[in-house]
């Protein structure tokens, strides 16, 4: 899609002032879609569709979970692996808040507030992943590497079953 036009969204900007090399994807954004939605058509694994997930903690501190996208979060796991008594997600106008970005089209890179980001363990195993660019309705697929440079996660192994 090098030639087609894409949006230049906050994560964009950041993953350009990184020098972070990254190939865009547009779809047609489904409300509730998910990953299964934009892995269809796009033509990826959904394994390689990574969600990013705002959860907030008792105290209603935000974090950032990367997680794929055939996977769903061990709340309980989590909070216990990084030391708070409960997580849970954030409501969509609090993670709106909170990344400047509208649920559905929520990116990791250049967030309004700045979070610590955790990322599932099994993601560094992939070369390449898909992640939002901060629209709905926009991937980009980049190198993983790339993705722990620019964020430098926290990697967890709280993955569980859909």
């Amino acid at each position: 899609m090098s030639k087609e036009k894409y949006p230049v969204t906050q994560a964009v900007r950041v993953l350009r002032d990184n020098k972070a090399e990254f190939e865009p994807h547009l779809y047609d954004y489904v409300e509730k879609g998910g990953t299964k939605h934009s892995s269809e058509s796009l033509g990826a694994d959904i394994h390689t569709v990574i969600k990013t997930i705002i959860l907030e903690d008792d105290t209603k501190t935000p974090i950032v979970v990367l997680m794929h996208g055939d996977k769903e979060i061990s709340l309980k796991k989590l909070a216990r692996d990084i030391n708070v008594k409960t997580l849970k997600p954030c409501e969509p106008d609090t993670a709106n808040r909170h990344t400047g970005y509208l649920v559905g089209g929520t990116s990791p890179f250049g967030t309004k507030r700045a979070m610590k980001v955790y990322m599932e363990k099994t993601i560094a195993d992939l070369p390449r992943i898909f992640i939002n660019g901060g629209k709905r309705g926009f991937l980009v697929n980049i190198a993983v590497s790339e993705v722990i440079r620019i964020l430098k996660p926290v990697e967890v192994e709280v993955a569980i079953d859909k």
